[in-house]
């Protein structure tokens, strides 16, 4: 059975991260060529290096000290999936606020906490006054299909920082 609850900072450590299994093998993604989206054989593993997982740490609780969201899946006391929203609006009167990460452990794709964490960073983004969801999301080929399964569509303002960091990422906005 999974349970989801918010993680408080004092739990963000890398031990909260022992059971989860960040990796996706990846052969396909979207690519804009011309200004038109189109599926590019692109294979590599995507994993997460332990000096990932120290900056993941860094991020999360900067979050939670922020005012932002940091909501996760346990199954029997593991940490199995989680989502964070940072706290600040941006886009002007897109009003959006960032959908920063959003990740399910390998052994529990499929399940529906991916959907689960979702909509509860929706809800939470709402209450908050947001308009809209943020999501600077990774261009596999699944990855999109769960985004646009949560009503996701291509941004109507990019976020410069968000495409200088990760070129490749598509830029995506969730209306609340």
């Amino acid at each position: 059975m999974i349970q989801y609850r918010r993680i408080k900072e004092e739990e963000i450590e890398r031990e909260l991260f022992r059971h989860f299994i960040r990796r996706q093998v990846v052969t396909d993604c979207w690519r804009r060529e011309k200004g038109e989206w189109v599926v590019k054989s692109d294979p590599f593993i995507d994993d997460w290096s332990e000096d990932d997982y120290v900056l993941l740490v860094e991020c999360l609780k900067n979050t939670v000290q922020t005012g932002g969201f940091v909501y996760g899946a346990f199954c029997q006391g593991n940490l199995k999936g989680f989502v964070s929203v940072e706290p600040d609006f941006f886009g002007g009167e897109q009003r959006y606020l960032d959908l920063s990460s959003i990740h399910v452990s390998q052994d529990m794709r499929g399940s529906g906490i991916g959907r689960s964490l979702f909509q509860a960073a929706r809800q939470w983004a709402g209450k908050r006054g947001a308009r809209k969801l943020y999501i600077s999301a990774h261009s596999a080929v699944e990855s999109q299909a769960f985004y646009r399964a949560m009503g996701c569509v291509e941004a109507q303002v990019y976020d410069p920082h968000h495409v200088e960091k990760e070129p490749y990422d598509c830029q995506l906005e969730c209306i609340l």
